[in-house]
């Protein structure tokens, strides 16, 4: 063999070795082709709920797919936090609007590896609403009351609330208050039927038991916390699509906060607007003054309002329905808080205080 062949040989092998090494760098899980890096499609989750307006309002009005540009949003709908989790965590979906609840658990369960929390969407609307001659937290030992679903964010806030005033439950319904996880619409008809004494719920249903069923407000959650400030919704999205795929993550967040401020400058038009596209995934719009109450007890916000994650957290650890978790790293907003500064709008933070 000639020594120009053995040469061209081992440059082969060189460039072949070379060659290899780099594409196992670009095979790398979650390794970002490059800061603006974009996938050819989104698969985003949201609830057909007002806590969920900046979603709806974001996809009804195209303005995700506007600032997503060429990249293909695909938007799908669940009616628990659980079932959004568990997409997310499967690749069914790469980000979803999500309470804070069911992130701290999709969190807990993959040991921190699933999600990161990239925005805040939603503050408030949620409650105790009680029958008549139900005046003071003692006066609930014995009673029922209806909470969505087990752990869910209010049935960790009743659960809490109630501890912290003396009364016992458990996660069969019993202790001096049983409370009966059941969605939203059952609790509503029972509530009216009389077999439940009241109900921990989120908006829209915290308005339409009291417009409707003439319950009274024995806890408005707001009061609870400082500055009455509380995260209801954010967005949450997967570590892997952040990873590879920041310029997307970018560009669905810009269409959040146009989202946002669609509904804070446009009042009506954006009630209407929210309204609309839950018309259309359910066939059931809210009637004009359920909408118009929520709308008022809701805060639209791109804040996650951290502090509340975290003491959310302790609350259900507290209740024995989370087990402890380390929640730093949860949260990374630097595209958000990018986003909020060319704008000429303040940072948001991801402290715990």
């Amino acid at each position: 063999m000639s020594s120009r062949t053995i040469r061209a040989l081992a440059l082969a092998s060189a460039a072949l070795a070379a060659s290899t090494a780099l594409a196992a760098c670009g095979s790398d899980a979650g390794e970002a082709k490059s800061p603006t890096a974009e996938a050819s499609s989104i698969k985003l989750g949201y609830f057909p709920n007002i806590t969920h307006a900046p979603a709806l309002v974001g996809v009804g009005k195209g303005l995700f797919a506007q600032s997503l540009g060429s990249t293909k949003l695909e938007a799908t709908t669940f009616n628990a936090g659980p079932a959004a989790i568990e997409a997310l965590l499967s690749g069914a979906i790469d980000a979803t609007y999500i309470g804070p609840n069911p992130a701290i658990n999709g969190w807990s369960k993959s040991k921190g590896s699933a999600l990161k929390i990239v925005a805040g969407s939603t503050s408030g609307g949620a409650g105790l609403v009680v029958k008549e001659g139900i005046n003071s937290a003692a006066d609930l030992k014995g009673k029922k009351i209806a909470t969505p679903q087990l752990g869910n964010t209010q049935d960790v806030a009743l659960r809490a609330w109630l501890k912290q005033n003396g009364l016992t439950t458990d996660t069969s319904g019993g202790g001096d208050v049983s409370i009966l996880p059941q969605d939203n619409a059952t609790a509503v008809q029972a509530f009216a039927q009389g077999t439940i004494d009241g109900a921990w719920v989120p908006e829209p249903n915290y308005s339409k038991l009291i417009l409707e069923s003439k319950a009274k407000v024995l806890v408005d959650e707001k009061t609870l916390w400082p500055n009455q400030e509380f995260v209801t919704t954010h967005l949450i999205v997967s570590q892997k699509f952040l990873k590879e795929y920041p310029g997307t993550v970018k560009k669905l967040l810009q269409g959040h906060i146009a989202s946002v401020k669609f509904i804070k400058d446009n009042g009506a038009d954006a009630q209407k607007a929210a309204n609309a596209q839950i018309e259309s995934l359910t066939s059931k719009p809210l009637k004009d003054e359920i909408l118009t109450a929520a709308f008022t007890n809701l805060e639209f916000t791109y804040d996650p309002i951290a502090s509340s994650l975290f003491t959310s957290a302790k609350h259900a650890e507290g209740v024995g329905l989370l087990d402890p978790v380390d929640l730093n790293g949860i949260y990374d907003l630097t595209l958000l808080n990018d986003l909020l500064k060319a704008d000429g709008q303040p940072e948001v933070t991801d402290k715990a205080s």
